[in-house]
């Protein structure tokens, strides 16, 4: 099983954990709201999990132009 962090603006990958047994309470998920869990997390088939974040590229594009967060997909 992996845990991919994508980021949901770019779709760049930001880290993986490979790992045959991971508790996701470790990770923190039990502290994330059901709605939280599914905006963010989203689980495979296969056991794998994708963790939708901002990457830092992204959040300073955001934090230096505010207005992108008006467009469809600003960060391509």
């Amino acid at each position: 099983m992996s845990v991919n962090y994508v980021c949901k603006h770019c779709r760049t990958l930001i880290g993986r954990i490979d790992e045959p047994s991971i508790d996701r309470n470790r990770l923190g998920f039990d502290l994330l709201t059901r709605d939280e869990q599914d905006q963010y997390v989203q689980e495979h088939d296969n056991g794998d999990i994708t963790v939708r974040m901002t990457c830092d590229y992204c959040l300073q594009a955001y934090q230096h132009n505010p207005e992108l967060a008006g467009l469809a997909t600003p960060l391509q």
